[in-house]
């Protein structure tokens, strides 16, 4: 068997062990470009979901599929597609062809963005590869990042061929996994932007207590997007938009109605609204102890100042949620919590990094 481990050693040691403050600036710039093509891409899939335009392609090609259609001929072509699938066959029966575009559009953005994003991470990693501005550190976590990008598309479009059954609903636990690795690729690069942007300093000491506090507020956010996923999933937000009571009572009647019952966490709506709920108000108590115990703690200039943004945020998270429930989940308001979501996420992995690594 082939040991390729002494010549990836060999390779390695031609790549610095530290990147100077020129390359450093250049490959920060670019993971935050990256960055911010994800964070539009969460939120335009999060627009296409609820514009119901997400089976609007009824096809996958990943080759091919970035020209859209240029002239009436090929839009009947798609449109006809379209018509023999099951959503517009039991929905969107007697749509026309102004009406179909207007669906494919987003759909079409959000699959094009897609794509851009990969060739946008891809090809500046193969250049700073080429020119040797890479660390032998961050070359296999970058390398990482890009297989997980490939398994974002896959599941991308397992989460759509769902929907392009009988019953014409994408399912929210694909829909959930597909937000879920695009949360996890958002936040790795992330963490390494982070590294490259903050230089270790001294601090007054690392308190163990706010370090264990700060994981679990992370794990306690990306656990209610997720429930937030299993919302959008199920259409939940469109139940019970009052607030704080659903309806008349504290508890939903049909919140244990699905047998067995952890169906019920996850498949009924009642259900999964009120877990949201339990979950944001969770993670806003949470914040707010947090945030109160950090401000009696010595800290650096930059982690107290992320502190106080990710108190910020929740606070502004909170309204927002809140507003989307009682409009009745209008777009655009929906969108912004959405992208309030991810804001939040940012600051939670912020603070972490700067409790370890200030």
């Amino acid at each position: 068997m082939l040991d390729f481990q002494p010549v990836l050693a060999v390779l390695m040691s031609k790549y610095p062990q530290q990147l100077n403050d020129s390359t450093r600036r250049q490959v920060a710039a670019w993971l935050l470009l990256c960055c911010a093509m994800i964070f539009a891409m969460v939120i335009l899939g999060g627009v296409t979901r609820l514009t119901g335009s997400g089976l609007s392609m009824v096809e996958w090609d990943p080759i091919f599929g970035v020209v859209p259609p240029l002239d009436q001929e090929t839009w009947e072509s798609v449109f006809i597609k379209y018509r023999q699938s099951p959503e517009y066959q039991k929905i969107n029966v007697g749509m026309d062809l102004d009406g179909f575009k207007s669906i494919y559009w987003f759909e079409f953005s959000h699959r094009l963005l897609g794509r851009s994003i990969g060739t946008v991470f891809l090809l500046p990693f193969l250049y700073f590869l080429w020119r040797r501005k890479l660390t032998p550190r961050l070359i296999p976590r970058l390398a990482f990042a890009f297989v997980l990008g490939g398994l974002q598309g896959l599941l991308g479009w397992y989460m759509v061929k769902s929907g392009l059954v009988e019953n014409p609903h994408v399912s929210q636990y694909r829909l959930t996994a597909h937000l879920g690795l695009a949360l996890l690729i958002y936040a790795y690069l992330l963490w390494l932007l982070y590294d490259l942007l903050f230089r270790p300093v001294e601090e007054p000491g690392r308190p163990p207590g706010l370090i264990k506090a700060a994981n679990f507020i992370l794990g306690l956010v990306a656990v209610t997007i997720a429930s937030g996923g299993f919302v959008a999933g199920l259409k939940a937000g469109h139940a019970y938009n009052t607030f704080p009571k659903m309806g008349d009572q504290w508890l939903p009647p049909e919140g244990w109605m699905l047998q067995p019952g952890w169906r019920n966490l996850f498949e009924n709506i009642a259900t999964v609204q009120f877990d949201h709920r339990v979950l944001a108000s969770l993670t806003f108590t949470s914040i707010l102890v947090f945030w109160l115990a950090a401000l009696r703690r010595p800290l650096t200039l930059s982690a107290r100042s992320a502190f106080h943004l990710l108190m910020l945020m929740i606070v502004v998270q909170v309204a927002l949620g809140i507003s989307t429930l009682l409009l009745h989940v209008p777009v655009a308001l929906a969108a912004t919590h959405q992208a309030g979501a991810l804001l939040l996420l940012t600051l939670a992995l912020l603070v972490n990094h700067r409790l370890r690594k200030s």
